[in-house]
């Protein structure tokens, strides 16, 4: 039981609206707040929240922010994207994730050879969590019926990988601003930030100065990302469910992909009309700052300990060893540090938390990679999580 009632749409609404924007104002006019980043508030505060039973892990209203506002975000980050800059870009994230994908294969034997004899069903759950940490819960979803695990360790396993990922993206987002990570990588997109930086603000409130914008700017630039996302659901469905080669249907049978794809034809084909709409990218901003929300929600420290303390070193052996592969190699093969983060980002969590944390830190170029290189990743997710769980039984 909580504070607050699943069903209780109004009160629930108001606290994800209200938090994302504390966790903005925050951000904006206190220094500690702005290094801790306004997106780890957010998370934070929805995770102390929802464990200490004020707020519900399961709602309607968090569904709502994953089945609607991300579609319409993606799309509204992009009406300004420099298209020619990131296809260039998009070849060196590709590498570092598959680097990264070797990783999370590497952590999946190990955490299986370490605690694998505590874990029921490990092999299957190595395999299961192969395909989620290289393609997101897409891949577990597919991987957790390919194999037929119970659903007694279903449900354990996605219990200890909601507390997992809370932790995950709590860490990634903080590497940033880490003197160690500053000192030995390379970090552009940052200093980009900072240099735009007033005098006298925090790093947040002089990226997001105060903007001209008119209610018929709202208007298209919902409207029209609003247009997008519906007509890209209806293509992904359709092609999902169509009788075209699996390989087909799961690399285009994805929503991001199609919204991603149709968005880029449009700004392509009309880049005065898109780039010209005054907003875009605040109010897509906005609705990432929900989503960081509702990711902090399902994380119950209560449950873990009382049903997966040990499925949560499982998955988080193979975090750990997916992100130390990919800070070293790309050292070694000088990649930026935000193309590093955004790539083990887009395997751990898939294109939506990835293209999520480029939005949150400003670095909007890396936002298109991130959703191609994890729309990849449910690609080759399924086959490496297929082939480890069954190298493993």
């Amino acid at each position: 039981m909580t504070l607050i009632k699943p069903d209780d749409i109004w009160l629930l609404m108001a606290f994800l609206v209200g938090w994302a924007a504390i966790s903005i104002y925050l951000e904006q006019h206190y220094q500690w707040a702005s290094k801790v980043t306004g997106s780890i508030i957010a998370l934070v505060g929805a995770m102390v929240l929802s464990n200490l039973k004020v707020i519900p892990t399961q709602s309607p209203v968090w569904d709502g922010v994953w089945n609607y506002v991300v579609p319409v975000a993606v799309p509204l980050l992009l009406f300004k994207a420099d298209l020619k800059s990131i296809w260039s870009k998009s070849g060196r994230t590709f590498l570092i994730f598959n680097i990264g994908a070797v990783g999370t294969v590497l952590g999946a034997f190990l955490a299986f050879f370490l605690v694998g004899k505590w874990v029921p069903e490990a092999a299957k759950v190595a395999g299961m969590m192969t395909g989620s940490y290289i393609g997101g819960g897409i891949n577990f979803a597919a991987m957790s019926a390919a194999f037929t695990t119970s659903g007694k360790v279903v449900s354990a396993a996605v219990v200890a990988d909601n507390l997992n990922m809370a932790i995950y993206f709590f860490i990634l987002l903080a590497i940033p601003n880490m003197v160690f990570f500053k000192k030995n990588y390379k970090h552009p997109y940052e200093d980009k930030v900072k240099a735009e930086k007033s005098e006298g603000k925090t790093n947040a409130a002089s990226y997001w100065s105060s903007k001209e914008m008119s209610l018929q700017d709202i208007a298209l630039a919902l409207g029209c990302a609003a247009a997008i996302a519906a007509v890209s659901t209806k293509i992904a469905a359709w092609i999902a469910a169509s009788s075209a080669p699996w390989i087909i249907r799961i690399i285009f049978g994805q929503q991001y992909l199609i919204i991603t794809t149709l968005t880029v034809i449009l700004v392509s084909l009309f880049p005065n009309f898109f780039t010209n709409i005054k907003g875009t990218d605040e109010i897509g901003t906005f609705f990432i700052y929900l989503f960081f929300v509702v990711i902090g929600v399902p994380a119950s420290i209560g449950l873990i300990i009382t049903k997966a303390p040990v499925l949560l070193v499982f998955c988080a052996i193979m975090v750990i060893v997916n992100m130390a592969v990919s800070l070293i190699f790309g050292k070694l093969f000088h990649f930026n540090l935000e193309e590093i983060l955004v790539a083990s980002n887009a395997n751990i969590g898939g294109p939506t938390t990835a293209a999520a944390m480029a939005i949150s830190k400003g670095w909007n170029d890396l936002v298109l990679p991130a959703v191609l290189v994890g729309v990849w990743g449910y690609v080759i997710g399924n086959y490496l999580g297929i082939f480890i769980g069954n190298i493993l039984m």
